[in-house]
């Protein structure tokens, strides 16, 4: 399979249609996080991705995630005008070149099936509903693609939106995957509620998630692995605060000693609206303290002493695993349109 070429993300906002490429050149893979809607279209070109344009919008769906188990009316709707938006996007790409998946808040939500439903309707194709497991595979799959062939034994950690995946495995290959149910929008919603950034909230939050993360340490923790890797958002958010803030002159890093040095930086902040620090964005602020208490969790029962943030991410490993399955291997074809693809999963 081909390597990922990424320049770095773009934001796109308000253009109705994706660049110049042919459409029968592109591809587009959608992610539907519990903080984040993402769409990427791609080109393949001489075997290899080049991006043609990414869409990142802030849905934060994960918080409307009532204590019913319900997505509100509000969660409900942002979702589906995000997923309207993204399918005027992508007009004229045949069904085999578009993969949508969706995360933890809508495994989760009781009303995940209404969402759907709908959703599909206004992005103009199916959503997959994959499984925590699977995520986690394709996560890992979406990283190492982005590092050199190699058989050192790799950790590979997600801190999502509701959901955190691990991974370790041997060069390309994953040998044990799990997803537990915390992220940035969670432990932000049930420990920083208020937006207050205080030690004692830390303290609780961190607590919290050594618990839900306790028996992780049997399969993931140092023993394990040779080289810690992370992406998606809290990482990254998190590695350009410490590059921007000095914290380290490594780009792409996150170290135990950094990491703190930003704690401590949140808590002088004292509230969520008060932050100024750069690398942490605007939309990135309600949900830092969440997002930094999980990786302060992870750093100290894996023993990670330095962390790599790597662009890899969900969506990329998700491409490259479509592009293995035989509607995607005869795209170039015409027999492929004759055959409509069932990709709603599990419920």
């Amino acid at each position: 399979m081909p390597d990922l070429a990424y320049p770095d993300p773009t934001h796109w906002p308000g253009r109705a249609a994706p660049s110049a490429a042919p459409a029968d050149d592109r591809w587009a893979v959608i992610d539907l996080g519990s903080n984040s809607f993402r769409l990427e279209i791609v080109r393949l070109a001489d075997g290899q991705f080049e991006r043609l344009d990414y869409l990142k919008e802030t849905v934060r769906q994960g918080g409307g995630l009532g204590p019913d188990g319900r997505l509100s009316a509000q969660a409900l709707q942002a979702g589906w005008d995000c997923l309207a938006r993204f399918g005027q996007a992508l007009q004229g790409f045949a069904p085999w070149r578009v993969r949508a998946i969706a995360t933890q808040t809508l495994r989760e939500a009781r009303n995940g099936d209404e969402f759907l439903a709908r959703g599909q309707r206004l992005l103009g194709f199916p959503i997959e509903d994959i499984s925590g497991q699977e995520e986690a595979r394709l996560i890992y799959r979406g990283v190492v693609q982005r590092l050199p062939a190699s058989h050192e034994r790799r950790l590979v950690l997600d801190v999502g939106g509701r959901s955190t995946e691990l991974v370790v495995g041997d060069g390309p290959q994953p040998r044990v995957m799990t997803s537990r149910l915390l992220g940035s929008v969670a432990w932000s919603m049930a420990h920083f509620g208020d937006q207050r950034l205080s030690a004692a909230q830390f303290e609780r939050a961190e607590a919290a998630a050594r618990t839900v993360l306790a028996d992780a340490v049997a399969s993931f923790g140092r023993p394990h692995w040779d080289a810690a890797y992370g992406c998606s958002g809290t990482v990254g958010a998190v590695a350009d605060a410490l590059r921007l803030g000095g914290q380290t002159a490594e780009r792409h890093v996150v170290t135990c000693a950094g990491l703190h040095a930003l704690r401590a930086q949140l808590i002088a902040a004292g509230d969520c609206d008060a932050i100024r620090l750069p690398g942490i964005k605007a939309e990135r602020k309600a949900v830092i303290g969440g997002g930094v208490s999980v990786l302060c969790a992870l750093f100290a029962l894996l023993d990670i002493e330095r962390l790599r943030y790597v662009p890899g991410a969900l969506r990329h490993g998700a491409l490259l695993d479509w592009l293995e399955r035989p509607q995607a291997a005869g795209a170039t074809g015409e027999a492929a349109a004759a055959s409509p693809l069932t990709r709603v999963a599990r419920r």
